[in-house]
């Protein structure tokens, strides 16, 4: 490793043909691997996230590599990935089916009724099943190899897979999701692994998940609140609303974020949907939604995680976009959000 760091200097500008945030690692010798999935088909509103990775590695030459937390942190390696150019193909393939399916649906419509849809509807969710299996088997390979993990989407049906493999390989985990959505819908618009169904589908799948933990949802249907009801001490949701109106009260943050922490068991594993944060900070997310946090709330939470003596198996940073035209801080704000990711995950 000293060899390998021996000519570079991390005070200057990111060489483009080194990997994420400009650094030499290599697979072979970087601790954490980054899985780019460019996956969006099921998503509601605006497109975009299959480019995530892509923008994301971009702004992270720009990313400085001191970090007062973590500050010799990159020195262990972080490395992503190339992007599967075939995934991405199969992604925007399925993308067209889906929003004939979305567009007829929005119309009054039902899709049993239509063969011609019925059939892309059965294309959806097999191509559904396809990702789950692929993402699955690369981390589960990446995890036995002793890797750290971090997974880029995509939308938030992305990680799915990557969570099931620490399922096969730890026997109790919990979940920290960030987000301004609940995703505890089922099978939602009949895509079986919809974004909006992830965290629906991790309570059916993925046993070994003893408690999911939600921060700052905000955007919610009535089916949402009967599962979380029905999972009881399983599921614990902090919404925006009463997090906020705490504060308005006089309550801190450091305590709210002790509060979140004690929730969460001794493994933990983040689910970090960029949608939970203010909208400014994401404009062009798929489905912003007013309110959410500033960036340093969330990284302040994680801190507290991590002091807690908390273990963190595993993350994704999921729904980042730039848009159709690449404009906007998104990617910026994604990729120093992974930076922290990647220090917190050591």
């Amino acid at each position: 490793m000293s060899e390998l760091l021996e000519h570079f200097d991390p005070n200057s500008v990111g060489i483009k043909s080194n990997n994420i945030f400009g650094l030499p690692f290599k697979e072979e010798n970087a601790r954490v691997i980054l899985l780019p999935v460019p996956w969006e088909v099921t998503v509601s509103y605006r497109p975009g996230t299959a480019r995530a990775s892509e923008h994301i590695y971009d702004a992270s030459k720009q990313v400085d590599l001191y970090d007062p937390d973590v500050p010799e942190g990159w020195k262990q390696g972080f490395f992503m990935l190339p992007i599967d150019r075939n995934i991405r193909k199969k992604s925007d393939y399925l993308r067209q089916c889906a929003e004939l399916i979305i567009s007829y649906l929005t119309e009054g419509g039902k899709v049993e009724e239509n063969v011609q849809l019925a059939g892309k509807l059965a294309e959806v969710n097999a191509g559904g099943e396809m990702l789950f299996r692929w993402v699955k088997e690369i981390t589960g390979r990446l995890l036995d190899d002793g890797k750290k993990v971090g997974l880029i989407g995509g939308d938030h049906s992305s990680p799915l897979g990557f969570i099931a493999a620490l399922g096969a390989r730890h026997a109790e985990f919990g979940v920290l999701q960030i987000d301004a959505h609940a995703d505890l819908r089922k099978a939602y618009e009949g895509f079986i692994y919809s974004h909006a169904s992830i965290m629906y589908n991790v309570l059916e799948m993925v046993p070994q998940v003893s408690r999911l933990v939600q921060v700052g949802v905000r955007d919610y249907c009535d089916e949402e609140v009967k599962v979380t009801e029905h999972a009881g001490e399983r599921v614990r949701c902090f919404y925006d609303q009463s997090l906020k109106e705490q504060q308005f009260e006089g309550k801190s943050w450091s305590d709210q974020c002790n509060e979140i922490i004690s929730c969460l068991p001794q493994k933990v594993y983040i689910s970090f949907d960029i949608d939970g944060l203010d909208p400014k900070l994401c404009p062009n997310t798929g489905t912003p939604v007013p309110g959410g946090f500033e960036l340093d709330q969330v990284t302040y939470l994680f801190k507290k995680l991590k002091a807690s003596g908390r273990q963190i198996i595993g993350f994704d940073l999921n729904e980042v976009s730039t848009g159709e035209h690449s404009e906007g801080i998104d990617s910026i704000v994604g990729a120093r959000a992974l930076y922290k990711l990647c220090n917190y995950i050591l």
